[in-house]
This record gives structure tokens, sequence and C-alpha cells, in this order.
């Protein structure tokens, strides 16, 4: 009888916690399900009642604001410019990253622990301190207010957290495995392309993850840097609400594309990039 009611307080307690997160779930999704419906309105009902009352009345959905936001030359030129931003600065990392974490975690040079111990220090150092020199630096050779500086930006930033993530998570490959390749003649960049980047899958999956999103939702640095032919989908959007405060028929529209892809990544990766974290964060 006790090993019965034992199992029945286990059902129970294993169903709370998982209806406990499906409610968590749900009023996490709420906001961007409302952006999404209120993208499907028109201004007219939109400044007549709030977004819930198109389940009693669906006829109010119309993709009319995409197609206006399609005719916004700012914000679809902005949405590219978010890609041409994001996607360089979130493969470079990853790629010096990985390098660079190999090089700390199995091979040896002078420095090596105090270097490391360098980059780990660059981990506590706030973006907004850099702003201004590295503005200077950049209007003195001609980056500033082009893509290109801001993706030096991001990449120079985002590199403490990728070597300290990927150096963590190479160190525990086994010695053994590095030792056996190495007598079947590997050298460090086979070695490295062959072995330790088949096994550092989910950590470099994670980082690259990780990246994107920063990237992509960033603003404050984008609002420094760029200009208005190289400002991303974020800086136009704040810029439309300045300039013209009563076109939420262009910014739902802009918002809800803007959230659902960074989203989008995180949903398709999300156990690589948990499994990555928590692999590389402790050792």
């Amino acid at each position: 009888m006790t090993k019965r009611l034992e199992w029945v307080m286990e059902k129970l307690n294993g169903g709370l916690v998982r209806t406990f997160l499906i409610i968590v779930g749900l009023f996490w999704l709420v906001p961007t399900i409302g952006l999404l419906i209120s993208s499907l309105r028109a201004p007219e009902d939109m400044s007549a009642s709030g977004w819930w009352n198109v389940f009693s009345e669906p006829s109010q959905l119309t993709f009319d604001s995409y197609r206006k936001l399609l005719e916004n030359g700012d914000i679809t030129s902005s949405l590219v410019n978010t890609v041409l931003i994001t996607v360089p600065a979130t493969v470079l990392v990853v790629v010096i990253g990985s390098l660079a974490g190999y090089a700390f975690a199995w091979m040896e040079f002078p420095g090596r622990d105090w270097w490391f111990l360098g980059v780990v220090g660059l981990l506590v150092v706030p973006v907004q301190v850099a702003l201004i020199p590295i503005a200077e630096l950049f209007g003195k050779i001609g980056l500033f207010g082009n893509i290109m500086g801001v993706i030096l930006f991001h990449v120079g930033f985002g590199l403490p957290f990728a070597v300290f993530l990927l150096r963590n998570f190479f160190a525990e490959i086994p010695r053994e495995l590095l030792e056996a390749a190495r007598l079947d003649g590997a050298g460090e960049l086979r070695l490295f392309a062959r072995v330790v980047m088949p096994l550092g899958g989910p950590a470099i999956a994670s980082l690259g993850i990780f990246q994107f999103l920063w990237v992509w939702n960033d603003m404050l640095v984008a609002l420094v840097f760029t200009n208005a032919d190289s400002q991303p989908i974020t800086v136009a959007l704040q810029t439309q609400v300045r300039q013209f405060g009563n076109n939420i028929d262009v910014l739902a529209p802009g918002a809800f594309i803007s959230m659902v892809i960074p989203l989008a990544v995180f949903f398709a990766f999300q156990r690589q990039f948990v499994s990555g974290v928590m692999a590389g964060a402790v050792k």
C-alpha cells in the first residue's frame, strides 16, 4: 500500500511540474502571440480594441500591414543590413573562437595560462566603456558608420566568451583520443577538423546561437556605429517610432519579423544550446 501511494504521489508530482511548466511557457509566449495578431490587424481595429478581440471577430485579420512593410524601403533595407551584420559576426566568432579554444586547451606555447587569464578578464569589460574609444578609432581608419565596423565590434566583444566556453569544452576531450590521432600522423589542423570539431558540436552550436541572438537583437552598438544606410532592423524600428509614432501598421509586422527569426533559431537548436553551455561552463 505504501509503495503504491508513493508511486501515485510521484506521478502526481510529475504531472504538476509539467502542467506548471506548460503554463509558464504559455504566459511567456503571450507577448509574441499578441504581437503576431496585432501585425495582422488594421490600424483602426488596433486603436479601437485589444488584440484579443480577434478571437470573437476573426474577420479583422489581414495581411495589408505586411504588404505595407515590404513597400517600406527603410525597413526592408535594414532587415538586409541585419543579416549582413549578424551572419559574418556569428561565423567569425565561431571560427576564431574554436581555433583559439583548441589552442588554449591542447597546444603548448609560452604564457598560455596567462594569455587565457587575460581573455577571461575581458569578459567583465562592459560594452559601454569601449564605445567612445572605438568610435574614435573607427573614425580615424574609415570604419565608422558602415557595416564592417559593427561586425568588428561584435566579433571583438564576442570572442572572450567564445574562447572561454570552447576551451573548457575542448579540455574535456580524452587525451588518449588526441594522442591516438597524432600517432596516426594527424597534424594539428587535421586533428582539429576531424576529431575536435565533431566532438565539440554541441558547444559550437550553443555558441553560434548565443552570438546570433546577441548580435541580431543588439541596438546600442548599432545605434552608435551605423548611419542611415547601414542601420539594422532594431535601429530602423526605433527611428520609425521617433518619426512616425502612429504608423503601427508598419511597426507591428516589422517588430514581429525581427522577433520571430531569432526565436525560430533558438527553438530549432535549444537542446544543443543548453547542453553546450552546461558542458562548457562546468569543468
